[in-house]
């Protein structure tokens, strides 16, 4: 029969709920692991690095993780069309529990920010390829309904992170290196489970590596973030390292643009960017990167050091957040699932986070924890609305056959709006500390030994030093932080124009199967001739050599989209898996076999 001959064809398999569920626990604890491991650094970055270096170097160590994510998310997404979704997924978290040990053993900032930029390899494999995973086993339709899970994740490692961080820190049997040793238990079990329940198909890929592609992508990304991160700091912005990191980040884009349009199998196909909603998506999520990354880096630095609060306060103070978050993303996933409209809520979204920086802005050295804490809130229902919806609407506008490459992109441009938003806000906040400090001590004509540029040390260590040094340093933070929080407005607004021009394409659902063809509409004579047909052009494709020819390029697009074999292999799969049997089914439909009345044998 027809539908016998459909099944023959290579089809996207079907998953159950209970098998997505099942995939979803071992991606989501995996996924759990880094974001704790993150969340609970976030927390306890003032403490240490007040201990091992000083606040000059602060943004490098979140900049450092940021930066190695970025650069590895696109060519992690690549890895895995060639070697397997799986074999890739346990290796980016092998290799975050390796760099999360050598953190914990660290003595000085520079194994520190080393070990950190190992460990950021490992996060970008974890956070591109589960989207990957979960695109490849759910449809966009229901997509929203798991996204939720995911943004579910990511607001209980937002709560738990902060919480066991600033416990560890507050305890002194346990030091701040258990911030990076505690993943390690975390990671075992979600390898294991990872190991039992993910079953995916294995599917035939090129097999080629596009080197040049991801040599200049990364030199690109690396030049500037090192202009970001050192400028003003390490030289002057008006020097020639700033010139020459800028010029060489230019030469490398345009190297990297260069080379993925003439790679044979790009990381990032140049096909993407004709496609409308990559482009929107992609400059969205960069916008989002660096507001959010921002924001959550350095409201740790306010909590601690001006308003004095321990590190499991300061945990405590992002559970607004988190709440806001986990509501937000929980409840537009079911409600995408549900009437298949998705665009009002990174619209809507983004619109949020813009206020929420804004309110953040105005907070003072005085504000209360109510304050802050609705704040906080408001951001986080922001964050829930858009993120997990722009990965969705990206991978529902691209092809099968880019699915990989289109969320390793997504998250690609949020990952590098986070590094540049990170370093960014870093030189922000460092030079408007440094000019604030100087002017008010100015006014106050005070003097330090060592100037404006003398060793903060960690929050306990500024909470006692002397008044009014004290409440120079606070209301410096203060002024700093606000400049920070306002500059992430405009930005988020960019990221809500971006979104505002997305175009609401329909969500894809399970593809149903072609109805079979009524053979009462059709006369046996019909049914033979399309049979007869069918057979000559099963034939004609077996017997092309090489030249151009039409019809086989018709019958090859008949294969599915991710199978990537030569155009002539396509066509003779199908020719034989589809063609051929379909002939044949209606053949015997035509002229099915009759019972001898004497034997009660089959004859033909």
């Amino acid at each position: 029969m027809v539908a016998q001959a459909q099944a023959a064809a290579p089809a996207r398999r079907h998953y159950t709920h209970r098998e997505i569920l099942e995939v979803m626990s071992g991606l989501m604890l995996a996924m759990l692991t880094s974001m704790i491991s993150t969340s609970v650094v976030g927390t306890a970055l003032p403490t240490i690095v007040g201990e091992l270096g000083g606040q000059d170097q602060y943004s490098w160590v979140a900049s450092a993780t940021m930066l190695t994510m970025t650069v590895s998310t696109p060519l992690w997404g690549k890895l895995s069309d060639l070697w397997g979704r799986k074999l890739l997924f346990q290796t980016a978290l092998g290799l975050f529990v390796a760099a999360s040990l050598v953190a914990g053993l660290s003595q000085n900032m520079g194994q520190l920010i080393a070990a950190r930029a190992v460990q950021g390899l490992g996060v970008g494999g974890l956070s591109a390829l589960a989207q990957v995973i979960l695109g490849d086993i759910v449809s966009p339709r229901e997509r929203g309904r798991y996204s939720g899970y995911m943004g579910a994740v990511f607001g209980i490692s937002t709560v738990a992170g902060p919480l066991l961080g600033g416990f560890i820190v507050d305890t002194d049997w346990l030091g701040w290196r258990w911030c990076f040793y505690v993943v390690v238990p975390f990671a075992v079990i979600s390898f294991a489970v990872i190991q039992k329940v993910l079953r995916l198909p294995k599917v035939k890929r090129n097999t080629s590596i596009d080197i040049w592609g991801a040599t200049t992508i990364t030199a690109s990304a690396s030049a500037l973030m090192l202009l970001l991160t050192l400028g003003g700091q390490e030289f002057e912005w008006n020097s020639f390292w700033t010139y020459a990191l800028g010029a060489l980040a230019l030469l490398m884009l345009a190297l990297s643009v260069l080379s993925e349009r003439i790679a044979r199998n790009p990381i990032l196909p140049p096909r993407l960017f004709r496609n409308r909603t990559f482009v929107l998506t992609g400059a969205a999520s960069l916008f989002v990167g660096m507001a959010m990354f921002g924001a959550m880096i350095y409201l740790p630095q306010y909590l601690q050091i001006v308003k004095g609060l321990s590190p499991t306060e300061s945990g405590l103070m992002t559970l607004p957040m988190v709440v806001g978050l986990f509501l937000a993303g929980v409840i537009s996933g079911k409600i995408v699932t549900q009437t298949g409209k998705w665009k009002i809520f990174p619209v809507v979204g983004l619109l949020i986070v813009a206020v929420g920086l804004f309110m953040l802005s105005r907070l003072h050295v005085d504000s209360s924890e109510w304050l802050i804490g609705f704040d906080v809130a408001v951001l986080g229902i922001g964050l829930g609305l858009c993120m997990q919806m722009l990965i969705l609407a990206a991978q529902n506008g691209s092809e099968l056959r880019d699915m990989a490459a289109t969320t390793a992109g997504v998250s690609f441009f949020r990952s590098l709006g986070g590094a540049i938003g990170v370093a960014a806000f870093g030189a922000i906040l460092t030079n408007r500390l440094k000019a604030e400090m100087e002017d008010m001590l100015r006014a106050a004509h005070i003097s330090l030994p060592g100037g404006t540029s003398f060793k903060l040390g960690s929050p306990d260590a500024i909470q006692k030093l002397p008044e009014p040094i004290k409440h120079i340093v606070l209301e410096s933070f203060t002024r700093g932080l606000e400049t920070v929080f306002m500059v992430g407005v405009p930005i988020a607004l960019l990221g809500f124009v971006a979104a505002l021009f997305l175009k609401e394409l329909p969500l894809r659902g399970n593809a149903a199967p072609a109805p079979e063809p009524d053979p009462q509409t059709l006369s046996k004579d019909d049914l033979v001739l399309a049979g007869l047909l069918l057979e000559l052009i099963a034939q004609r494709i077996e017997r092309v050599n090489g030249q151009p020819s039409a019809l086989l390029s018709a019958v090859a697009r008949m294969a599915p989209p991710e199978d990537d074999r030569p155009e002539r292999d396509r066509a003779r799969s199908v020719a034989q898996n589809v063609l051929r049997p379909t002939s044949r089914a209606l053949i015997a439909q035509a002229a099915p076999p009759q019972k001898d009345l004497v034997t009660g044998g089959v004859t033909q």
